[in-house]
């Protein structure tokens, strides 16, 4: 008869294990998200400007002149 509340008391006694748990992966999970979208590595000019004409967006006069006033 008493073993509904056996397993009740049992339950509650690893309970905190599960909520820890679960506060550290949603920590971990907010984190992470943060720091992929919050802090990537920003691109140098250079870098733009070699998109740029792989893109087509400016022509290959465009481009040395671009790259030759960058590096001044």
């Amino acid at each position: 008869m008493m073993h509904g509340f056996g397993n009740y008391c049992y339950g509650m006694g690893f309970g905190w294990i599960f909520m820890i748990l679960f506060w550290v992966i949603v920590i971990f999970i907010v984190v992470y998200l943060t720091k992929k979208t919050g802090s990537g590595e920003k691109e140098t000019a250079e870098e733009i400007l070699k998109k740029r004409y792989a893109r087509g967006e400016i022509s290959k006069e465009e481009f040395e002149r671009l790259k030759k006033d960058i590096r001044e």
